[in-house]
């Protein structure tokens, strides 16, 4: 694999990431052999228990109608027979498609397809700040609003994630450690699980997904081991039917290779910057080589603008992204996500609320 080294060292390279680019899908120089996955490790599903309590019914956030388009009166024959007169100054400048201020139709019935079953999704970059928490979060409530519910984020991240401070209402202080202590009293509530779990869980603000809020103990790694993570995504799997998993940055830990290998797609967070590209890069190098190779090819890239500036390499990611997993999402800059504060779907610009709800869907497609 090439390195930043490598590239800092190479006095031919006209931009680093264009030589992140040349190594391309032929750097085996044929077919490439996707290695057998490891054993995963299993664990004995807890008694069958009845569906969920009704959920209350959401509708999608109102979104602002564009303006008509103007229409301009044909020029008269006289006006046609006058001699072209030269323009002063710059000739005016082309107007850029304005992006849809409303949810597509099309990619709401996607999000509302039935899936069959519950289906696990994880967020990951080993790289921090590439909008790993937004987009679970984003992602959970474009999903549950479109599906009236059914969705939980969870935040695993190890080492004192921030999911829950910023998915919605903090009814208690509940996390993740509390419901490992209490695990073997949830997993025996035989068909009252979804109340009892739901004592752990937190809710967004609008209602549309509940939320696993992680913990600021650090000791609590120790205790998400395998089989305890097992035992987890097998409670909430029973409970939601989209279950987004917001995931630590380190790629070795025992809890984020049993996530991975646990879940049906994988979204690769990015935004358009060399080093936050050239982790998610090396990341599915790492899973490639460890035997992921159908995961990496069916995840989806999602490009995230932290300015309002998508810069000069969103294009060259977007096509790079797209060719190394099986879709690529691109989401605008919102000024409301700037702060890093309690993030609201309401509050966002319609036309950020209509991107979050195609990249949704194109993060369901195909499971």
């Amino acid at each position: 694999m090439n390195t930043p080294e490598a590239w800092s060292n190479d006095p031919n390279a006209a931009s680093r990431w264009q030589k992140l680019l040349g190594r391309g899908r032929g750097r085996a120089g044929g077919a490439q052999q996707t290695p057998t996955p490891p054993p995963r490790e299993t664990y004995p599903p807890s008694p069958p228990v009845g569906p969920p309590p009704g959920q209350a019914h959401y509708s999608v956030p109102t979104a602002g109608r564009r303006p008509p388009v103007a229409t301009q009166t044909p020029p008269s024959a006289a006006q046609m027979t006058q001699p072209i007169r030269p323009q002063q100054g710059l000739p005016p400048q082309p107007r850029q498609p304005q992006p849809s201020a409303e949810p597509s139709p099309v990619a709401l019935q996607r999000l509302r397809r039935d899936l069959g079953r519950s289906r696990v999704i994880a967020f990951i970059n080993p790289k921090g700040g590439v909008h790993k928490t937004t987009a679970t979060v984003l992602s959970a409530a474009a999903m549950g609003t479109a599906r009236n519910g059914g969705v939980i984020a969870w935040d695993d991240n190890e080492l004192r994630g921030t999911l829950g401070l910023r998915a919605g209402s903090a009814r208690h202080g509940r996390t993740i450690r509390h419901l490992v202590e209490h695990l073997d009293q949830v997993e025996a509530a035989g068909v009252h699980l979804p109340e009892h779990l739901d004592e752990f869980l937190r809710h967004s603000s609008d209602g549309s997904f509940d939320v696993l809020a992680g913990d600021e103990d650090p000791k609590l790694q120790r205790r998400l081991d395998p089989t305890t993570v097992l035992r987890v995504l097998d409670i909430l799997t029973r409970t939601h039917n989209l279950v987004c998993i917001d995931t630590g940055n380190n790629v070795e830990s025992p809890n984020w290779r049993t996530v991975v290998s646990s879940v049906d797609r994988l979204v690769v967070t990015t935004v358009p910057r060399e080093d936050a590209a050239f982790s998610a890069d090396w990341m599915l190098d790492h899973l490639e080589e460890g035997g992921y190779g159908n995961l990496v090819k069916n995840a989806v890239t999602l490009l995230s603008m932290p300015t309002p500036n998508p810069g000069p390499l969103l294009h060259d990611l977007q096509r790079h992204f797209s060719q190394r997993t099986r879709a690529c999402a691109v989401v605008p800059y919102d000024p409301s996500l700037e702060p890093g504060a309690k993030i609201e779907f309401s509050a966002l610009r319609p036309e950020t609320r209509a991107a979050w709800f195609e990249a949704a869907a194109t993060i369901v497609d195909g499971l």
